[in-house]
C-alpha cells in the first residue's frame, strides 16, 4: 500500500500449545507500518473448542496457582533437557501468553521471536485476586539468532484481560519498553499504557 507499508492476508490453523490438538482456523489481515511500530492486525477465529470450555480451562489454571501455599518461583524453565515440573506448568502457561503480546510489539517483516526460556520467575502475592508474577524471558531472534532478554510484569484475572508490561535488552537494540498488554489467557491483543 503506498505510502502506508504492506499488508498481508492470512488464513492459518491454530493449535493447543500442551496438547497439539486443533484449536480452530483464523483469517487475518496484517499492515506492517512503513515506520517502526506494531504491525496492525485484523483477525477473526473460530474455535474448536466452545467459550465455556475455554473459561473453565483459564478458571482451571487460576485454581492451580491460587491453591499455592507460599508463592511460586522458578528457573530454566523448560530445563537444558527440555522438561517443565508439573507444578511449573501454569506459570509456564501464563510465560507463552505474556511472552506473545511482547512477541507481537517486537515483530517486523524482517524479524520474528519465538520464547525459548523462563530464565526466572516470581510471584508476587496481592491482596485482590489477581494473580502477578515476575518473569525473566528469553526470546529467540529469526532470522538473526540473538537471544533477547525481556523483564515482563504479567497481571491477570479470569474474566479480565491479561494485562503485561514488559521492557527488553539487547546487546544490537538496546533498552526497549512498552506499556500494558491486554487480552486473555487464550490469547492477548493489545492495549497501550505506562513503563514501569
Amino acid at each position: 500500500i503506498p505510502e502506508s507499508g504492506h499488508k498481508y492476508y492470512l488464513q492459518f490453523s491454530t493449535e493447543d500449545y500442551r496438547t497439539g490438538e486443533n484449536a480452530g482456523s483464523c483469517l487475518a489481515t496484517v499492515l506492517y507500518p512503513k515506520k517502526k511500530f506494531p504491525p496492525v492486525v485484523s483477525i477473526k477465529c473460530s474455535h474448536t473448542k466452545d467459550l465455556k470450555e475455554i473459561q473453565e480451562e483459564d478458571n482451571r489454571l487460576y485454581q492451580r496457582i491460587r491453591h499455592q501455599t507460599k508463592p511460586i518461583t522458578g528457573n530454566n524453565i523448560p530445563d537444558s533437557y527440555g522438561n517443565i515440573e508439573p507444578a511449573l506448568e501454569p506459570v509456564w502457561a501464563l510465560a507463552v501468553a505474556g511472552s506473545s503480546s511482547v512477541m507481537w510489539e517486537k515483530s517486523t517483516e524482517t524479524l520474528g521471536y519465538f520464547l525459548a526460556q523462563v530464565k526466572s520467575v516470581k510471584q508476587w502475592i496481592r491482596k485482590d485476586d489477581f494473580v502477578e508474577f515476575d518473569y525473566t524471558v528469553l526470546l529467540h531472534e529469526i532470522p538473526t539468532q540473538e537471544i533477547i532478554s525481556c523483564h515482563m510484569r504479567l497481571t491477570w484475572l479470569p474474566g479480565h484481560p491479561l494485562k503485561v508490561k514488559h521492557f527488553c535488552a539487547s546487546e544490537s537494540h538496546g533498552m526497549e519498553g512498552s506499556g500494558a498488554e491486554s487480552g486473555s489467557a487464550a490469547g492477548p491483543a493489545a492495549e497501550k499504557g505506562a513503563n514501569f
